[in-house]
């Protein structure tokens, strides 16, 4: 069953603290929510659910409650290039890419073609896989935001202490004498697992004391390969949203500590936003058309936002309402769509109404959203989708089969998307108030692929056997 979401109404302090106390004993006490958001009684069922933002409008540069516009991407993506060099020398697989930490987009038609006759042609126009599962450095879409923040936060250093003047290259923050420099700092972040791989390689290449706080979710090769980089991995039996906690607190007791705050950061936000600019290049490559009769869909995993925030942010200040987003979270762990339901954001966790927040997805396995990206994404977002954890293997291997190309299962979860657009009632409602049900047709599908080239090949196989 698949319902929507009433009109756009945010609960009050009052109504959510009775909801809240309610849902203490019984998650039968939230009924107050549930007559304001029949959509979440679904979700409490971890059903495969739809939701279509109401609070979607028309595009504006100048986003409300985000401070942030084309101009601060363009000012990251210089930042990037001027690191380009120092990458190059630290990670000499960037060297066809001149330093650069960028990933293929590419037509899957094969995948395409089987997802029609799973269910019923449901998909019109061209689907294309963003391969950002193969992102070097680190294997994922956190490759952008992680990388960027710290990379920030080293030029930062070094120009306040003098170690780099105007117009130097970058490449010699790789020498031992600067490496010997940045040891005498720290760097901190809170993972289920593939923002801690992307902070944890690039900061230990740079010379900084690493520390990755790691919840129960994190699968061990993705610890044991931050260990093999001199990472230390402090792990906790609770979920993502303590170890963030606990890395801050211990984060806030170092002088010389900086905590990449994966909830709220807007230079994360800004890394992967970066990523727009540069597909944009790659659409105009492959010679797709985007514009008001060639609509672009995109796809995107989520977990706690910021990644297919700054994303989905980029896209809309280049191609505005011609952009059409949507993001794709477990059916265990929402948050982003439950806060974006309720307009609470933050304010509201999976486990308030009953869930567990537990998944094979584990870089999604987070139970309270980014109160930041839900604002930002409040007018920009389509809509959202959940799926469960049993369809995020058969995508998996679909794509295998179909396209030989490997992904982690919480990285398959945009295919949800391309798979239900065409489909659903909310998403057809959406395609005809739109005026966009008779330009399918031209339309182009990109599937974010999130991660998974750095899986190793027991895993991979455990995977492709599960």
């Amino acid at each position: 069953m698949y319902i929507k979401s009433t009109p756009e109404k945010e609960l009050t302090m009052k109504e959510l603290e009775h909801c809240l106390q309610a849902s203490q004993p019984s998650v039968a006490g939230l009924a107050p929510c549930m007559e304001k958001f029949p959509i979440i009684r679904e979700m409490q069922k971890e059903k495969e659910v739809v939701w279509i933002n109401p609070g979607l409008t028309e595009f504006r540069a100048d986003v409300e409650n985000c401070g942030l516009t084309i101009k601060d991407i363009e000012d990251a993506e210089q930042r990037l290039l001027r690191f380009a060099p120092f990458i190059m020398k630290c990670f000499p697989e960037t060297g066809p890419q001149n330093g650069l930490i960028e990933s293929e987009l590419e037509f899957i038609p094969s995948m395409g073609r089987t997802l029609n006759q799973k269910y019923g042609d449901i998909l019109q126009g061209g689907l294309l896989l963003k391969k950002d599962s193969h992102l070097a450095i680190a294997g994922s879409v956190k490759a952008r935001g992680g990388i960027y923040e710290v990379l920030k936060h080293t030029e930062s250093l070094a120009l306040a202490h003098g170690l780099l003047k105007e117009g130097e290259s970058y490449e010699k923050l790789a020498s031992e004498e600067m490496r010997k420099f940045f040891s005498r700092y720290t760097i901190q972040v809170g993972s289920t697992g593939n923002l801690g791989m992307s902070i944890g390689i690039m900061s230990a290449a740079i010379g900084y004391q690493v520390i990755v706080h790691m919840s129960s979710d994190a699968k061990k090769w993705k610890k044991d390969l931050l260990r093999s980089h001199h990472v230390q991995v402090l792990e906790y039996e609770t979920d993502y949203v303590e170890a963030v906690k606990k890395g801050r607190e211990l984060s806030d007791q170092n002088p010389e500590s900086y905590f990449v705050d994966d909830e709220n950061s807007k230079d994360l936000f800004l890394g992967y936003s970066v990523a727009a600019k540069r597909l944009q290049r790659q659409i105009d490559r492959l010679g797709i058309r985007v514009d008001d009769a060639h609509p672009l869909f995109v796809y995107i995993p989520c977990g706690i936002g910021g990644a297919p925030g700054g994303i989905s942010f980029g896209l809309k200040q280049i191609y505005k309402d011609n952009v059409h987003c949507f993001f794709v979270e477990p059916t265990q762990a929402p948050c982003m769509m439950l806060g974006m339901v309720t307009g609470l954001n933050d304010g509201i966790s999976v486990q308030d109404i009953g869930l567990s927040g537990l998944t094979q997805a584990d870089g999604l396995a987070v139970p309270r959203p980014s109160s930041f990206v839900g604002k930002v994404m409040r007018p920009l977002l389509s809509g959202a989708f959940t799926v469960q954890d049993e369809h995020l293997y058969e995508y998996m291997k679909m794509l295998m089969n179909t396209e030989k190309i490997f992904l982690e299962p919480s990285a398959c979860a945009g295919f949800q998307g391309a798979a239900f657009l065409g489909q659903k009632e909310e998403t057809l409602r959406y395609l005809r108030e739109r005026h966009l049900a008779d330009k399918m047709e031209n339309a182009a599908h990109i599937v974010w692929a999130t991660g998974g080239s750095m899986v190793p090949e027991d895993v991979r196989s455990e995977y492709l056997n599960h």
